[in-house]
C-alpha cells in the first residue's frame, strides 16, 4: 500500500511494559489505565492521535493486555481503528514487539509512527512525517534539547544529525533526548529474528551507525506517566489543556 505524504501514518503504540517504578499503582491495572483526571490515560492518548489526523493504531501489550483490549475495543469511540498484538509468553521487549506488530497486521504499511505506551506529546506529527519522508532513512527519531531537565539526555545532535545515541554512557555533549516519538519503514525491523528478545535503542544505535536514523528536534516538552512525578505533571497538563474530543 502507497501512503501519501498528507496522509497521517497509522501508529504503533509499546504498551505492554511492566510499570514497576510505578508500583503499587500498577498491580493488579496496566499503566495505560491509570486514571488522570477520572479517564484511563490510554483514552486521553488516543483522542491526541486522532486530533492529529491519525487513523489506525496497533497497540502492542503484555502485561495485563486484555484489560487494555476491553478497555479501549475496537476504538470506533475515539474514531481511530485499533488492533492488538500481544507479546505472548514471553515480553519481547520494545523492538521485539514492534517486530511482531510489522508481521501480523499488514495494515501498518511500508512505514508508521511509534510511540512508547506512557507518552503524551501533543505536536504536529504530520510535520515529523514530512521530515522522515524527506530524508530517506530507514528511521527517524524525534529530539528535544533536554540538558538533563526532565530524565537523562542521551543524543549528541548537532542541529540537524543525531551523532551519537547512547541511554547508558552519559557525554557531556548530550543535551538532548530521545523524546519518544519515532517513524520507521517496517523493513528496519528486518534486522531482528522473529520472537526474539530486542530493544528499540539497539535498533536505533544499528541505525545510526549504518547512516540510516534521522534526526527531528521537536521544541515542545514532552509529558509522559512513566514516574510519579511524570504522571503529576501530565495530569496538571491536560486540566490545563484539555484534551481534545
Amino acid at each position: 500500500m502507497i501512503q501519501s505524504p498528507e496522509t497521517p501514518l497509522p501508529v504503533a503504540i509499546l504498551a505492554g511494559g511492566l510499570a514497576t517504578r510505578l508500583r503499587p499503582l500498577t498491580e493488579k491495572i496496566p499503566k495505560a489505565l491509570l486514571e488522570l483526571n477520572g479517564e484511563p490515560f490510554i483514552v486521553h492518548q488516543l483522542r491526541l492521535l486522532h486530533s492529529r489526523g491519525i487513523r489506525h493504531a496497533v497497540l502492542c501489550i503484555g502485561y495485563l493486555g486484555e484489560m487494555v483490549q476491553a478497555a479501549v475495543g475496537d476504538g470506533a469511540a475515539f474514531g481511530i481503528k485499533v488492533d492488538y498484538v500481544f507479546d505472548g509468553p514471553k515480553l519481547l521487549g520494545t523492538a521485539g514487539a514492534l517486530k511482531r506488530a510489522t508481521a501480523a497486521i499488514p495494515a501498518l504499511g511500508g512505514s508508521f509512527f511509534t510511540l512508547y505506551g506512557d507518552s503524551y506529546l501533543p505536536i504536529d506529527y504530520l510535520a515529523v512525517q514530512r521530515h522522515f519522508t524527506a530524508s530517506g532513512k530507514s528511521a527517524l527519531m524525534t529530539v528535544y534539547k533536554n540538558i538533563g531537565q526532565f530524565d537523562a539526555s542521551n543524543v549528541v545532535f548537532d542541529g540537524t544529525d543525531i551523532l551519537v545515541y547512547d541511554k547508558k554512557a552519559k557525554l557531556p555533549e548530550m543535551h538532548h533526548i530521545d523524546y519518544g516519538l519515532g517513524v520507521f519503514r517496517a523493513s528496519a525491523f528486518d534486522r531482528i529474528p522473529p520472537d526474539t528478545v530486542a530493544d528499540l535503542a539497539t535498533l536505533y544505535q544499528q541505525l545510526l551507525a549504518e547512516g540510516q536514523l534521522a534526526g527531528c528536534e521537536i521544541q515542545q516538552r514532552f509529558y509522559e506517566i512513566g514516574s510519579i512525578t511524570g504522571l503529576q505533571d501530565t495530569a496538571q497538563f491536560l486540566r490545563d489543556n484539555a484534551s481534545p474530543r
